[in-house]
């Protein structure tokens, strides 16, 4: 008989998988070795009184065995070397996860991308947080895996519709991600994880017969008639194929002005902006636990919060509990803060983006930049931070009680920030229109979790690429470029996710789009 049943354990019950069948059995009052399967379905957390609680729900087969559900998608790809080729721009989720998905349909995908493979990468992000040194094609933001290789990996998302979470899930467990991101409600697997996850993806396509070009900033695009047929690197090299997505991230400008170039039709639109507030792990997992130390049994606690302050949602972002600060600016003359976090989140220091809705007409005063506005409205603060921080990727800070009182700190708290931290009047630099939401939010934040507003906390300058300030036009059915056929936009850059698994549902979606084509 097959039955699914949810229960609540201890945090070390939940731990240990051996102890499951013993709890489900007393939970339904039978014997022990009548329960012959247990397929996990969801595990989470209950926080909510002095007791944390794990609740767990599974698939069981009692008096029978049941099959056990496997924590992999099969990598059985198709050759598709002599296959129509398409072009992907960017090796972030939406460009990988959109070429596993033509592979899939017997289209073979190139890849070019700006920036260097994920091991190569990191000696240009050490350089970048040692020397404050910023190579405009290899950092935080640029290079194979994308932003998201180096921000944690948070899994979560809210996107549903767009298509089915748990098979992307599952493509990350068959390239090596640990099984339980399929059953957490908060699925993550870790800056130290991704890399290798990234190059079994990448050896998945190569197998198959795609490719991969990394060094490989596209200059242009080869339109045809009104179609698009290839693009051309900054070498002058052409590769052309029977569709083009574009799946570049949130920060390539140089991308945008191309589109521009070709009258796309770019359009502004809201994002988010403000700092990243740093707190001791313990005092987060105080609040969220009730005490402190925590149930070794259970993980760094995080937190996730929204006000709306004057007419504006003011919230968390990128909440990376156990982790640290880094440095994510793709030019030099840019301050931009981000979070990460290993994948045992064991860093003594919690932080999280807190940031303010921004409309387009917060940025309505630079109307001559047209659908680059609110880049420039982004740019102006980036460039008053770095100023701030001395001219390198030296962080400016404020404790987040000073902040709120309005006055600089005459000290700071020691910080995950590797570059550094420089006391500055962050409630000068920000617009008023961030700065005294800002305010008034962690005020509020205080009364939800009391103890948030604490002098051991500190915010960092500034927290500006939460989403992309543009949206590139497309068919909402087709997903088609408005202006330009075959042009495919795709993922955060285009406008249309907000993460990895909503880039890379978009990226697949995008794929499948274009083997419709090319089958009529």
């Amino acid at each position: 008989m097959r039955r699914e049943a949810e229960i609540w354990m201890t945090p070390k019950q939940a731990a240990d998988r051996s102890s499951w069948r013993g709890a489900f059995a007393h939970f339904l009052h039978i014997p022990v070795g009548k329960i012959r399967t247990i397929n996990p379905i969801q595990r989470s957390i209950d926080a909510r009184t002095q007791k944390v609680k794990i609740r767990v729900k599974a698939e069981l087969f009692i008096d029978e065995k049941g099959p056990e559900v496997s924590p992999s998608f099969i990598k059985n790809y198709p050759d598709v070397s002599r296959k129509a080729p398409v072009i992907i721009v960017g090796a972030g989720p939406a460009g990988l996860f959109a070429a596993l998905t033509l592979i899939q349909n017997n289209l073979r995908p190139i890849i070019l991308e700006r920036g260097k493979d994920v091991k190569a990468r990191k000696f240009d992000i050490a350089r970048l947080n040692r020397e404050h040194i910023v190579n405009p094609d290899s950092n935080y933001c640029f290079g194979e895996g994308g932003a998201g290789t180096y921000s944690d990996g948070k899994l979560y998302t809210r996107s549903t519709k767009r298509g089915s979470v748990q098979e992307i899930l599952s493509i990350l467990v068959s390239h090596g991600a640990d099984p339980d991101i399929l059953i957490d409600s908060h699925p993550h697997i870790g800056t130290d994880k991704l890399p290798a996850i990234i190059q079994s993806m990448r050896q998945s396509i190569i197998d198959a017969g795609g490719e991969i070009h990394f060094n490989h900033r596209v200059h242009d695009l080869i339109i045809h008639k009104g179609k698009t047929t290839g693009v051309i690197d900054k070498s002058g090299n052409a590769f052309e194929g029977i569709a083009v997505i574009i799946a570049t991230g949130h920060s390539a400008k140089d991308v945008y002005e191309i589109l521009d170039r070709h009258a796309v039709g770019l359009e502004a639109k809201s994002f988010a902006l403000g700092v990243r507030a740093e707190h001791p792990q313990e005092l987060i997992d105080s609040i969220q636990y009730h005490h402190a130390p925590r149930d070794p049994y259970l993980p760094a606690a995080s937190y996730s919060l929204v006000k709306q302050v004057e007419g504006r949602g003011v919230f968390s972002f990128c909440m990376c509990p156990g982790g640290i600060i880094v440095p994510s600016a793709t030019e030099t003359g840019q301050l931009v803060v981000n979070g990460m976090s290993n994948s045992k989140r064991n860093s003594p220091y919690a932080n999280s983006g807190i940031v303010v809705a921004i409309e387009p007409a917060d940025f309505a005063h630079l109307n001559e930049f047209g659908p680059f506005a609110g880049l420039e409205f982004q740019r102006r603060i980036e460039d008053a931070c770095w100023r701030a921080g001395g001219m390198t990727q030296t962080a400016p800070a404020q404790r987040i009680t000073d902040f709120v009182e309005g006055r600089v700190s005459s000290s700071l708290p020691v910080s995950s920030y590797f570059p550094g931290l420089r006391t500055s009047a962050l409630h000068e630099l920000l617009p008023p229109l961030v700065a005294g939401r800002l305010q008034q939010a962690f005020v509020m934040f205080d009364k939800q979790m009391k103890g948030y507003l604490s002098n051991e906390a500190v915010i960092l300058g500034t927290e500006s690429r939460t989403s992309s300030p543009i949206r590139i036009p497309r068919d909402p059915d087709t997903f088609e470029q408005l202006q330009i056929k075959r042009l495919f936009p795709c993922g955060e850059g285009a406008g249309y996710a907000g993460g990895i698994v909503s880039s890379a549902m978009d990226g697949v979606n995008c794929a499948k789009a274009i083997a419709l084509i090319n089958k009529s």
